[in-house]
This record gives C-alpha cells, sequence and structure tokens, in this order.
C-alpha cells in the first residue's frame, strides 16, 4: 500500500548522491557498492501494481474481468513488497544510529502523512470521522506497521522457526475482533509472516528464481492464476485480500480465519515468486525510480482519494474495457512521475527529515566518524 508497498532512505550523509536509497530500506547492494538493479526493478513494478489497484477498486465491481485480475495483483504485490522490506532489515539493531533512522525515516513521515490525510478526508472528503493519529487510515498503515515489524526484527533472529511462529501470530490475529482499530493490528499481524520470511532469505533464494524452467513453469502458474481469479470474483469477498480484519467481521465463521491465512499466505508465495522470476535482473529504464517507491507509494494515495471524492470515477465510459485500460495507464504515470528525482527533492523534508536537533550524538557515532576521518586523512598522506 506498495512501494506496499516497498520504506524511507536513512544513509544520505553517509554515501554519495548517486547511491543514496530513497525508500527506508538499507539500499540493495552488490559486492562492487552499487544498488542491485533486481530489488529496485522489484520495488517500482509492485508499487506500479498498488497504483494501479487503488484505481481499479471504484471500477472493478463491473467487471468481472477486472475484479479478477484485482484479486490476483492484491494476492501478492504488498506480500512482495513487505518480503523485500524484510530481506533488507536483516542489518537492523538497537544500535543508536539506526534507531534514529527508523524514527526520521518512519516514524516521522508516518505522524506527517497521517495528518495530512486525515486533513484530507475531513475537508475534501468531507468525512465527520475523528481525528486519530493512533488508528492508521488508508497507505498510512505500511509505516506503521514497519515500525513494529523492524523493532520486532532482533527478536526473529532469536527464534529457532520464526516463519513457524509468525505464521501462528498472524493465525491468531485473523481471529481477533479487536486488531483493527489502533496501530491497525489486523494488517501489522496477518502481514508478519512474509516480513519474517524475508528476514531468513538469503541472495541464492532469489538467485535460484533465475533459472530458466522456473520461468517457464511460472507461466502456466499465472495462467492458473487469472483463471481462479476470474472465477472466484463473484464468490469470494476481497476484504480477505487486505489482511485487516477478522474472520467474523467478514461474517465467516472463525475457523476460515486461520485456514485463510495459510491458503493465503501459500499462494501469496507462490505468485511472489512467479513476480520476481519475471522481474528483470538487468538496469532499465525504470531502475533508478525503484528508490523512491515510497514517495510514489504515499502520494499517489492523494491523487486517488481526490478522484474518488470528487466522483472522477463515476464517469460512464470510465466503466468500460477502454476506460480501464486508460485507468491503468495514468495510475501508472502518475506513480511513476511521484518516483522521480524531482518529486524527492520537493517531498524530502517530510519523507526523510535529517531532525539532527531532537537527537544527542552517541559515542559510538563519533568514534565511527572520527576513524573515518583518519582513514581519509591517511589516505591524502600517502598519494600526497
Amino acid at each position: 500500500m506498495f512501494d506496499a508497498a516497498s520504506p524511507l532512505g536513512h544513509f544520505r550523509r553517509a554515501l554519495p548522491p548517486s547511491r543514496v536509497p530513497t525508500d527506508g530500506v538499507p539500499g540493495p547492494r552488490t559486492p562492487a557498492g552499487t544498488r542491485d538493479a533486481f530489488f529496485d526493478n522489484v520495488k517500482y513494478l509492485a508499487i506500479v501494481l498498488v497504483a494501479a489497484g487503488h484505481c481499479w477498486a471504484p471500477l472493478k465491481s463491473d467487471s468481472r474481468v477486472l475484479e479478477g485480475l484485482y484479486n490476483v495483483v492484491y494476492t501478492f504485490h504488498m506480500p512482495a513488497f513487505v518480503i523485500i522490506s524484510g530481506y533488507f532489515s536483516r542489518s537492523f539493531d538497537m544500535r543508536p544510529d539506526r534507531l534514529k533512522r527508523l524514527v526520521t525515516g518512519v516514524a516521522v513521515p508516518y505522524v506527517v502523512f497521517q495528518t495530512a490525510y486525515l486533513l484530507l478526508r475531513r475537508f475534501v472528503g468531507h468525512s465527520p470521522e475523528p481525528f486519530d493519529l493512533v488508528s492508521p487510515w488508508y497507505l498510512t498503515w505500511f509505516l506503521c506497521a514497519l515500525f513494529v515489524w523492524r523493532l520486532s526484527s532482533p527478536l526473529w533472529k532469536l527464534v529457532r522457526r520464526p516463519v513457524p511462529v509468525a505464521l501462528g501470530i498472524a493465525m491468531v490475529g485473523s481471529v481477533s475482533v479487536g486488531t483493527g482499530g489502533a496501530l491497525d493490528l489486523g494488517r501489522v499481524l496477518q502481514f508478519l509472516p512474509f516480513f519474517v520470511l524475508g528476514l531468513k532469505l538469503e541472495p541464492e533464494h532469489f538467485t535460484a528464481l533465475r533459472r530458466r524452467w522456473v520461468r517457464i513453469a511460472s507461466v502456466p502458474v499465472a495462467a492458473v492464476a487469472l483463471a481462479v481469479g476470474w472465477w472466484t470474483a463473484p464468490r469470494l469477498d476481497d476484504s480477505w485480500f487486505y489482511r485487516e480484519s477478522a474472520a467474523q467481521k467478514l461474517g465467516a465463521p472463525w475457523w476460515t480465519g486461520p485456514l485463510m491465512t495459510l491458503a493465503l499466505f501459500a499462494c501469496a508465495l507462490l505468485l511472489t515468486a512467479v513476480f520476481f522470476a519475471w522481474v528483470p535482473r538487468r538496469r532499465t529504464w525504470f531502475t533508478a525510480l525503484g528508490a523512491g517507491t515510497l514517495y510514489g507509494y504515499l502520494l499517489h494515495g492523494f491523487v486517488v482519494k481526490t478522484a474518488t471524492y470528487g466522483g472522477w470515477f463515476d464517469h460512464a465510459w470510465l466503466h468500460g474495457p477502454l476506460g480501464e485500460i486508460l485507468v491503468t495507464l495514468l495510475a501508472g504515470t502518475v506513480v511513476t512521475l511521484l518516483c522521480t528525482k524531482p518529486v524527492q527533492r520537493v517531498f524530502r523534508f517530510a519523507m526523510e527529515p535529517r531532525m539532527a536537533w531532537a537527537f544527542r550524538r552517541d559515542a559510538a557515532e563519533l568514534a565511527r566518524e572520527r576513524e573515518k576521518k583518519e582513514k581519509a586523512a591517511a589516505r591524502e598522506s600517502v598519494t600526497a
């Protein structure tokens, strides 16, 4: 919900401009120190799917094909983004500088954008709902969830079987009626297994998906998924794919919650593997945009909500095949523009605030800086 989604950049001071990640996850880097194109490509394509899905929502009730495609995309697009977020959270610990980055790169943007979205809802949507910073609304749930998940990262490194344990917690979340309010705990718990899985993945797991037979096998899997999505469109409540509500709130027996949690987890993993298998490994025209996916994620929601409040999706001609294609292309174009460098520069104050005034510099950080300066001085003296 997604760049899910992918997070914000925290390393602007330590890295040259061409290497600064702007998505909150430590930058995907190769041994040579350059960004790994594959992960940037994954984040960009996932965020395009997120934006397209949000624009399909007002139209899908008139098209079984679009509703089936919507269900397929919602099965895996945020799980894929959460897995990548977990993968690049593997080095997180309670070191003061990393905690500071977590606050400035996740918690502060959450407060800023939660406030902005609530103001949009109040004054543009004319909603009487109360102003509540504790209960995430619309897209801000991902920042809230990422904050909780990343804080828990050191604990998952100690657990003997972290993924089954996280799945058990997600199953409990699927039957806990009171988890949908404060902090949007329903999503925090039900998406947790994907984050924990990302923590446990290694580079070779992604390399395995490059095999030719995997890419070939993914084609019939994708075709079957689309067929199943079309068949289930009128039969399945798409609220299951949001993973935010207990089964009882969806009008289902409580025991269906754990079963759906396991089924959706398996389906999401399968379709995420298909997605990863077909993402380009080389640099493409959109690779550089992968560094700004959270800008696209958080900002495109203002466009979608404004269009919804303004009745833009109510035009009858948009509810046909040509209109649906046009809306999809516009969604991709808008979110692409929002991931670009000029937009990042404009909104960096909200997404990546430095906030040096708010934190004391710990001794370890000062020591690391002194060590860097000494090494730089030593190199200069050798070259001289």
